[in-house]
């Protein structure tokens, strides 16, 4: 994206001039969250990958946009994103 720009051809009397736009490719996931079980009491990870590195994630519960905590903590390595809930209750499912 960041090659969009206007560039030219200059051979000394005279220019030719073209703008050129670079359309950013969709991020699309390359690994969907997998449904998980666990107890309750413990902690379970979510993981999904990601076609573009470091791209922007939300995690959210239903409608609810979580915030890291005590309970959630993120994590972002490059395409690898992950949510890591701790002392999972009944009403984390």
């Amino acid at each position: 994206k960041s090659d969009s720009d206007t560039y030219s051809c200059d051979i000394g009397d005279a220019q030719s001039r073209a703008k050129l736009v670079v359309q950013e490719a969709p991020v699309l996931f390359k690994q969907e969250l997998q449904n998980e079980e666990a107890k309750e009491g413990k902690q379970v990870k979510l993981t999904c990958e990601l076609s573009k590195p470091d791209t922007p994630v939300k995690w959210m519960k239903g409608d609810t946009v979580l915030y890291a905590s005590e309970k959630y903590e993120f994590k972002q390595r490059g395409t690898v994103a992950e949510l890591i809930i701790r002392d999972l209750k009944s009403i984390d499912a």
